[in-house]
């Protein structure tokens, strides 16, 4: 195998191309963006990067990219089209051949229909959306956020550092319902407590406004003024460009448990990615940091060393800052019971465990930065649940009634 192609100059993107150099693969490495920056990290861009002038987050300089890791870079060129039957990616003009591919497009912000003819309204996915809305907070635009997710939760909690006043709409009736279940009302109190607007159970009607946006008219009858609108509505995996290729298709490219596609050479890794985890039993996608970066090592081996693909299992994990706050979840948040073991929500440091069965299975954790790791090897050991809560016991706080 001399060539190896990742698709996606993202985080599981520039891990494949780290992993299989540090694996020992010495063929030809070329790595292919749709953007014209280098790869970034994308987390920091509605956290810090909000906050003040920041460079922007890139992980490698084009020399140590070129140079050292000996790839050639093909970057503001979109692959859009797969030829698995030739081996061969084609993007822009041209044609990639490949011996091993990785695919690694991540995902694509949701919009809201009806806005394209409006200034002021954005999404944040990429370094020039980041860009676009901090140019706005530091303008002092009044900012109404479209969904009380990560993003727009960290987009409000910008906002408010700057004084700005800002209102969150929410269809559903807790922020974070799909991330952390029932868990949604500390999250809640996090942004009245900090004076944002937060309207929850109400869905948006419309954005209006004279070629900017002026206000947002919400279901229950409400206006709301606004010079910046924030949609946080989700995202949903960029795999348009690989239709007719003969991938299965299912909210992801679907792979087994090493990541493989099913055709010859080809994996799948980060945001793009639906595969089966061993650890739970079920098929996931994921659009977290750090399964990304595990998910584009495992891949960028597999890929460029025929033979070598192991089954890949992990436990989900992220993190979101909101306000003074940091938000942790690991595991899967449908539970049969959520019990809070550790601190008080109400004082807005707390850690809850998750139960599905007799085995634990997920922890969340607000301003408990110390104990998140601890419960997650627990739910990567299949730690049953009264073991679970004799380790919590164990921390030397007393452990709660269930919250459902």
């Amino acid at each position: 195998m001399t060539r190896l192609v990742v698709v996606g100059a993202s985080l599981a993107g520039l891990r494949a191309v780290e992993g299989a150099r540090k694996a020992g693969f010495t063929g030809s490495v070329t790595l292919v963006g749709a953007e014209e920056h280098l790869p970034y990290d994308r987390p920091p861009l509605s956290k810090a990067f909000l906050d003040g002038p920041v460079a922007a987050p890139v992980f490698r300089e084009e020399q140590v990219l070129r140079d050292e890791l000996g790839v050639e870079l093909v970057l503001g060129t979109r692959a859009h089209a797969l030829d698995p039957a030739g081996r061969v990616v084609h993007a822009g003009e041209g044609e990639i051949p490949y011996d091993g591919l990785v695919i690694a497009t991540g995902a694509t912000a949701r919009t809201l229909p009806g806005t394209s003819h409006l200034a002021g309204v954005h999404t944040l996915r990429t370094l020039d959306d980041a860009l676009a809305v901090r140019a706005a907070l530091d303008a002092g635009s009044r900012t109404v956020v479209i969904g009380a997710g990560f993003i727009g939760s960290e987009v409000a909690s910008a906002a408010r550092k700057r004084g700005l006043p800002v209102t969150v709409v929410e269809a559903a009736p807790t922020p974070l319902l799909r991330a952390i279940g029932a868990m949604g009302e500390p999250c809640s109190a996090l942004h009245r407590a900090n004076g944002t607007d937060l309207r929850c159970g109400v869905a948006v009607t419309g954005v209006e406004g004279r070629g900017r946006v002026e206000r947002v008219r919400l279901a229950d009858g409400t206006t709301l003024d606004a010079g910046l609108v924030v949609v946080g509505a989700g995202a949903v995996p960029a795999t348009d460009w690989l239709a007719g290729s003969g991938l299965t298709l299912e909210d992801g490219v679907v792979c087994d448990e090493t990541l493989a596609t099913g055709l010859p050479g080809v994996y799948a890794a980060g945001d793009v990615a639906r595969w089966a985890n061993p650890l739970f039993g079920r098929a996931m996608r994921l659009e977290h940091w750090s399964s990304a970066a595990e998910q584009g090592a495992a891949a960028g081996v597999a890929a460029a060393l025929p033979g070598t693909a192991k089954p890949y299992e992990t436990v989900p994990y992220f993190w979101s800052d909101w306000y003074d706050a940091r938000i942790q979840f690991a595991g899967v948040p449908d539970a049969d019971e959520i019990r809070v073991v550790l601190g008080d929500p109400d004082e807005g440091r707390f850690v809850a465990l998750y139960r599905s069965g007799d085995r634990l299975t997920g922890v969340l954790a607000v301003n408990k930065q110390r104990e998140i790791m601890k419960f997650r090897a627990l739910i990567a050991r299949r730690t049953d649940w009264s073991g679970a809560l004799d380790f919590a016991a164990r921390r030397r706080e007393p452990v709660s009634e269930g919250v459902r």
